[in-house]
């Protein structure tokens, strides 16, 4: 492609896949029918309107997906849209397995970006679940009395690595399991690291 919406690294990614090569070609060619631009973002396809993330192509083992940045904010008539997992809160993906669906879904995705270039352009954005809304886990929170510098070092961490580190240790079922984790962890949260850092 010489088209000058393409961007470099995005047609690399897409020219080496092997498992879903079609399906990405396909769904690019969609969305740049919607007037974005293409970039390269988290090792992926992602399609921007005045700099601002729409629309992201990625594959999985099972599937490959158009995955909408604010998809929460959507209307959904088709009833396509899917969250991830309990915890996402925002991004909403529409997944495929085989490129027929793509081409007889295609007026239906053009509709659900331009309404997604809408929000954007209303500057509407998704009401995230605050920390401060998730419990605490007795452990964590003992842990915490025992050990106040810990406290501090939470505290002072983004709120997305803190509520990493909540539904981390909030998953297990036995308390020590829960424990373990809390214990395993202290050391990265007093050096201000999440728990993927």
């Amino acid at each position: 492609m010489t088209d000058s919406r393409i961007n470099a690294k995005a047609d690399e990614f897409i020219s080496k896949s092997k498992k879903w090569k079609e399906h990405y070609e396909k769904l690019r060619n969609i969305v740049l029918d919607c007037e974005l631009t293409e970039e390269f973002k988290w090792m992926h396809p992602c399609y921007t309107f005045e700099k601002k993330n729409i629309v992201l192509i990625h594959g999985f083992k099972e599937y490959c997906a158009l995955l909408f940045h604010k998809g929460a904010l959507l209307k959904d008539p088709q009833g396509i849209l899917i969250q991830q997992t309990e915890n996402v809160q925002a991004a909403r993906q529409i997944r495929f397995t085989n490129v027929q669906e793509i081409v007889e879904l295609e007026s239906i995705l053009k509709a659900y970006i331009h309404e997604a270039i809408e929000v954007e352009k209303a500057g509407l954005q998704v009401d995230f679940v605050k920390n401060t809304e998730f419990e605490i886990p007795v452990e964590l929170q003992n842990k915490f009395d025992e050990i106040p510098a810990l406290k501090t070092a939470f505290e002072a961490l983004t709120p997305g690595r803190q509520r990493a580190y909540i539904l981390y240790f909030s998953a297990p079922k036995q308390s020590k399991t829960r424990e373990s984790r809390v214990q395993k962890s202290m050391q990265q949260i007093l050096d201000g690291k999440g728990l993927n850092d």
